[in-house]
């Protein structure tokens, strides 16, 4: 078999699925008059802006991180009425963000490195500054992130272990994630997504069920926008929110619950057994039991594992391949991706027969794609077109 590079559209999909790339900078709402702006210094220099919310007495910490298209402002509603029900709360600007000085990169690459390296140290010297001001229990610290804001609240979580609860809107977990709440069942968490945008429910669904604690709660909404954006729209959600963290952090045990391990999620199981050689049978006898009990469960995320079935692609094993995008599509029936990769997958397999039937039916799918958008849709209409130019018989 030839060497079969990803399609185009395949790795577009893979840099869309990253938290939101950096926006044009624009400066942050000023505090309501609840709040105090905050200036705090990073191991490396440049001076970070957070608001703080003080609750007035002694009560639990709570850390929010915005998403990656905004800035702290977005949290103003949330903390503002967290304060008031005695939580201490700091929104944090990133570097390069809001107020907040340091640099940020337009280019999706350099800005992860940055906020891999740089925003740790950052987050900890907010983390700090939090916990030594009067008032704050030490012991009860909860975490709150949008977007790409989920992985930073679930690293803090990763690095103290006074985080006893996060609660997460509309985002995704690395590798190192998923297996830390995996392995920490004492950690409650809180998520929150619409439909409508770019998969974040089914993407977040899959990341929380890694998790084995069985108090964690998921919202999904319909049309309700991305991260913090849903306040507006879901007014349910603050509320919702706030009442977790009287739960599970203002008003939990001062020590942290024993929770019984037990044992592997189905998600996991699933996932292990994708990712052994020839495991796709025992993951799809997984898949159809689960479908059984569970109709709307969420095994795995469409990107990820598209990418996943291009490695099998690319080690030479085009049949597996196949069997991992049909499973693919028949849990994600109106991705044009999906049936533009199965093209790529069939192609490769020298089907010239299958690969023109899905090629043209990615362009058919594009028009009732939910997730895709309008730059995205181009690439699969891009990669699919050329398949099908290159497929189709010629008139005579």
């Amino acid at each position: 078999m030839r060497t079969f590079p990803f399609s185009l559209a395949c790795l577009v999909a893979l840099v869309m699925a990253e938290p939101p790339a950096a926006q044009s900078q624009t400066a942050a709402a000023p505090p309501p008059s609840s709040a105090r702006t905050v200036d705090l210094k990073s191991p490396d220099g440049p001076t970070l802006k957070a608001s703080y919310f003080s609750a007035g007495r002694p009560g639990p910490g709570l850390l929010l991180f915005h998403a990656c298209n905004s800035d702290r402002s977005s949290w103003n509603g949330l903390a503002t009425a967290a304060a008031e029900r005695g939580f201490h709360v700091l929104a944090l600007d990133y570097r390069g963000y809001g107020q907040s000085g340091g640099t940020r990169s337009n280019d999706p690459s350099q800005q992860r490195w940055i906020a891999d390296r740089e925003w740790p140290g950052d987050i900890d010297a907010a983390y700090a500054w939090l916990t030594s001001q009067p008032g704050v229990d030490k012991t009860r610290i909860g975490a709150g992130g949008a977007s790409c804001g989920v992985s930073e609240s679930v690293k803090l979580a990763q690095r103290h272990p006074e985080v006893r609860t996060v609660v997460l809107l509309s985002g995704a977990l690395t590798e190192t994630g998923r297996a830390f709440v995996r392995d920490s069942p004492w950690l409650p968490i809180f998520g929150a997504a619409s439909h409508g945008d770019g998969g974040a429910v089914e993407t977040l669904r899959w990341a929380m069920g890694w998790s084995r604690n069985p108090t964690n709660t998921f919202v999904e909404y319909q049309a309700a926008g991305h991260g913090a954006e849903m306040f507006a729209v879901e007014k349910d959600l603050q509320p919702k929110i706030l009442a977790w963290l009287d739960t599970n952090l203002r008003d939990a045990p001062a020590t942290r619950p024993v929770v019984a391990n037990s044992g592997p999620t189905v998600v996991e199981q699933f996932w292990t057994a994708l990712n052994q050689p020839g495991g796709v049978a025992r993951a799809r006898q997984l898949y159809d039991d689960a479908k059984k009990r569970d109709t709307g469960v969420v095994l795995f995320p469409e990107t990820e594992t598209n990418l996943m079935a291009y490695q099998v692609l690319q080690g030479g094993d085009a049949k597996e391949a196949i069997a991992i995008f049909h499973l693919i599509a028949e849990a994600y029936p109106r991705s044009a991706n999906v049936y533009d990769s199965l093209s790529d997958a069939y192609l490769a397999a020298g089907n010239k027969e299958e690969a023109l039937k899905y090629a043209k039916k990615a362009i058919e799918a594009l028009d009732t794609d939910p997730n895709a958008t309008p730059q995205f849709k181009q690439f699969v209409r891009e990669s699919a077109e050329g398949k099908i130019k290159e497929l189709q018989p010629a008139p005579k």
